[in-house]
């Protein structure tokens, strides 16, 4: 249950990004559901592999290059789903972040509620 919530909380902030940003365009509430589990998916199987093999260049840049990482996995995704489409590296870039900092304050509210 708690996946499945956090997947429609991912899918959430995808379509807000995807209203205020204006080079990311989502065209259903479907496919923000298909991008959430896609993001998911990619920085679940295919992140670890880029983050080992980048190692060396991550470590010159302290950590920076983990930017340019969140946005190929963004770039990627748009390239697999259909309805999703984000217009070049900088917005990648920038959807990348505002997407980790709405999830970290969406699954922050989750974690509230279960408290109570």
């Amino acid at each position: 249950m708690k996946l499945i919530l956090r997947v429609l909380l991912s899918a959430l902030a995808v379509v807000i990004l995807s209203k205020i940003l204006p080079n990311v365009s989502v065209d259903s509430y479907m496919t923000a559901i298909i991008v959430a589990i896609v993001l998911s998916l990619l920085n679940f199987i295919v992140k670890p592999i880029l983050v080992i093999f980048t190692l060396p260049v991550t470590i010159l840049t302290l950590g920076l290059f983990l930017l340019i990482i969140n946005a190929i996995i963004i770039l990627l995704a748009d390239n697999l789903i259909d309805g999703f489409s984000v217009d070049g590296v900088l917005w990648a870039i920038i959807f990348s972040l505002l997407l980790s900092i709405l999830q970290s304050i969406l699954f922050s509210l989750l974690k509230e509620d279960k408290k109570s």
